[in-house]
C-alpha cells in the first residue's frame, strides 16, 4: 500500500489531536491536576469591586502607612501610632494561590500598634495577604504579596 502525501498529512493531523485529546481528558479526569477557581463565586466578587477600589484608595491617601513585613516570628503588621487602636476593627486574610486547603483569616483584636500571625501558621511559599479593616466609621484595603 503507497501513502501519497495528502493521506500523510490527514495520518499526522489525527494523531496530533489524538495526542492533544489524551492529554486534555487526563487532566480532567486525574485527581492529582486540582482545577478549582482562583476565588470561589467569581461574579459575586466582581460585583463588589468597586467598593474594592474605594477602600484600597482610602489606604493609600492614609498619611502614615500600614507595614507588613516577615520576621523570625512570622508575619507583623504594624499600624499607624496616631490611631486609636480601640477603634480598629476587620480582618487579615492569607490566601495560598497553589492550595486553597491552607487559606485563613484572622479577625484583627489590638492591644498595641503590631499584629503578629504566627510562624507556625504559615507554610513555605508565596502568600496574599489581604488586610480589610475600618477605623472610625472608614473602611480600608491593604494588599501585599510575601514569599514567606
Amino acid at each position: 500500500m503507497k501513502i501519497n502525501w495528502g493521506t500523510g498529512i490527514v495520518i499526522a493531523f489525527a494523531l496530533f489531536i489524538t495526542f492533544i485529546l489524551y492529554f486534555v481528558f487526563k487532566v480532567q479526569s486525574d485527581s492529582q491536576y486540582d482545577n478549582e477557581l482562583v476565588v470561589e463565586e467569581y461574579y459575586k466578587q466582581e460585583l463588589k469591586f468597586e467598593n474594592q477600589m474605594t477602600k484600597e484608595q482610602n489606604a493609600i491617601d492614609m498619611t502614615e502607612k500600614i507595614s507588613i513585613s516577615t520576621s523570625e516570628e512570622g508575619i507583623n503588621i504594624t499600624f499607624p501610632s496616631d490611631l486609636d487602636l480601640t477603634k480598629v476593627t476587620g480582618k487579615v486574610s492569607l490566601y495560598r494561590p497553589s492550595n486553597q486547603k491552607l487559606d485563613f483569616e484572622v479577625p484583627i483584636s489590638l492591644s498595641g500598634p503590631h499584629l503578629l500571625i504566627p510562624k507556625s501558621n504559615l507554610v513555605g511559599g508565596r502568600w496574599d495577604i489581604s488586610l480589610d479593616w475600618s477605623y472610625d466609621g472608614k473602611d480600608f484595603l491593604n494588599k501585599k504579596t510575601i514569599y514567606f
